[in-house]
């Protein structure tokens, strides 16, 4: 046997007696009231319904989504939480899809499965042109095709042949590769990485213009997914920044099929895209809901989803499952009649597929701010993509003790991502101890992007995002046309809200707050002899 020395005895006894003391969690009792409320009385498969079925897709600043911020805060005070608000930040024009379609009519006639891109405009009644395949990949590739043009339906994407699926297209995690997440991979900066997705969506803007001046009357853009998926994916909503030509995006197997008789013949199409910019109102709204805590000084802890959604199918797994969850967890624990230390907040989201516009816009008006970026290439960008130093925080920075997120499809949680906060490893799982049956009992050190959660982890602060089984959300749900209800799984709904609840009661009664991570300053490049490669854009 090893004897430690007595300064390490007594770090390892702080450290065991911290575990111990701040991070019992929630007694027995009430874990098993809220897992029978979730489990015998739940209401989240009614909620993913209604919003999945009858409210539908839900592009930000849409009709459909304005119904749902109304119907998710009626829902939130009929359960009885307080100052159920709508926070406004500026967005831009709201946009949506009323009917739409495509169809060959040269060499003969055939529908062709295709969606409009967001936030293009309308086609004013059937358009009717012969098509001109003319991939354009880089800036350089515009000049090639300069004066050919003229009344053209442009094809802009290479048609890139099919690829052999490797993977299975539906997956429950088994624990090795849960295990496998227990990686810690160090960060990389590199200060051109902002720039590069600035440039990608600049390439679309100038690709716009330049067709838009040759005479080209519409574009069609090939789906990035096989087996007639769509996405309809789309930018620019702000105002005076919307493209001049009405734009489809078309299946892949459609796009090649068309592109094949484009080698042989003359082919024509007719595209119909009846669509609709909404400008009564810029502002969106991010939905706030509290569960009040009985300290006022000791802070809140806060759960969060988007609501907003692209519309090929009904945003059902993205982010229908997640807002519900975060609505039932609501729900049962104000039902309950749970009166935490800390304040429990509730967040909806707006504007995350367009960049996390409604989280990065309460983070600048409740936690901190960073400076607006000063180069050219990256103005008008959301901060998501163009980060900048100093951060700088607010007064109320110290007051958000902990923020869940959850923005992963349907599937059960099955862990929490420490997101690189390696102190609050051991807490996380004392919490998760008990739904060790339910499968949801892993912590691990890698850390997750692309959502809400991030903008709050970049400031330092105890942020996460939990590990869910991915079902087919990666390989076929994720923005397409199967997006629906039909793809959820309502035992893992059932389980997601009882564990988020649970984590959410953990965090507001905890006598020690989680721990926090640093504030970033700006990091030095990781590697400054790499050339940058502008074939990557």
């Amino acid at each position: 046997m090893k004897f430690l020395p007595a300064a390490s005895v007594f770090t390892l006894c702080l450290l065991n007696a911290y575990c111990a003391s701040a991070d019992q969690g929630v007694d027995a009792s009430t874990i098993n009231r809220i897992a029978e409320e979730g489990f015998n009385h739940g209401q989240v498969i009614d909620l993913a319904e209604y919003l999945s079925d009858q409210i539908g897709g839900r592009m930000t600043n849409s009709p459909a989504m304005r119904k749902a911020e109304k119907w998710s805060q009626d829902m939130f005070r009929s359960w009885g939480l307080k100052d159920v608000h709508a926070e406004a930040f500026d967005f831009g024009r709201g946009w949506w899809i009323e009917s739409a379609h495509t169809r060959m009519t040269v060499p003969r006639s055939l529908a062709l499965r295709s969606i409009p891109i967001a936030w293009t405009p309308a086609t004013d009644g059937t358009l009717s042109a012969a098509i001109i395949v003319a991939p354009i990949r880089h800036e350089r590739d515009l000049a090639e095709w300069k004066g050919k043009l003229s009344g053209k339906i442009v094809l802009v994407s290479y048609p890139d042949a099919p690829k052999d699926e490797t993977g299975p297209a539906f997956k429950r995690l088994e624990d090795g590769d849960i295990g496998k997440l227990n990686a810690f991979h160090q960060p990389t900066f590199d200060a051109d990485d902002d720039k590069n997705m600035a440039e990608r969506l600049s390439l679309i803007k100038n690709t716009d213009s330049f067709l838009a001046a040759e005479g080209a009357v519409a574009i069609v853009r090939m789906s990035r997914s096989d087996d007639a998926l769509v996405h309809g994916e789309g930018r620019f909503p702000q105002v005076g920044a919307t493209l001049k030509l009405p734009e489809i995006e078309m299946a892949a197997e459609d796009y090649r099929r068309l592109a094949r008789l484009a080698k042989v013949g003359e082919v024509k199409i007719d595209i119909v895209s009846n669509v609709h910019f909404e400008d009564q109102d810029h502002n969106a709204y991010n939905i706030i809901a509290d569960i009040p805590g009985s300290d006022a000084k000791a802070g809140y802890v806060m759960a969060g989803a988007h609501l907003d959604s692209w519309v090929a199918g009904d945003g059902a797994a993205d982010n229908g499952a997640g807002s519900v969850v975060v609505m039932e967890a609501a729900r049962i624990l104000s039902r309950l009649g749970i009166k935490p230390k800390r304040t429990i907040r509730f967040a909806l989201w707006s504007g995350e597929e367009q960049g996390l516009y409604g989280s990065s816009a309460y983070v600048a008006q409740h936690l901190a701010t960073r400076p607006v970026s000063t180069d050219p290439v990256l103005s008008g960008f959301s901060s998501y993509f163009a980060k900048t130093w100093p951060i700088k925080p607010l007064p109320g920075f110290n007051d958000m003790v902990g923020y869940f997120n959850l923005d992963n499809g349907s599937g059960k949680i099955r862990g929490i991502y420490a997101e690189g906060n390696f102190a609050a490893i051991p807490v996380l799982r004392n919490w998760l101890a008990p739904f060790e049956s339910l499968g949801a009992n892993r912590v691990v050190a890698q850390n997750t992007g692309s959502t809400d959660h991030v903008m709050m982890t970049r400031l330092g602060l105890p942020a996460f995002q939990f590990i869910q089984d991915p079902l087919d959300y990666d390989t076929k749900v994720h923005h397409t046309n199967l997006d629906t209800f039909d793809h959820l799984r309502t035992e893992d709904l059932r389980q997601a809200a009882v564990i988020m609840a649970a984590v959410l009661l953990d965090a507001a009664q905890s006598d020690t707050p989680l721990p926090r991570n640093v504030v970033p300053t700006q990091p030095v490049p990781t590697d400054n002899f790499t050339y940058r490669d502008p074939a990557k854009n």
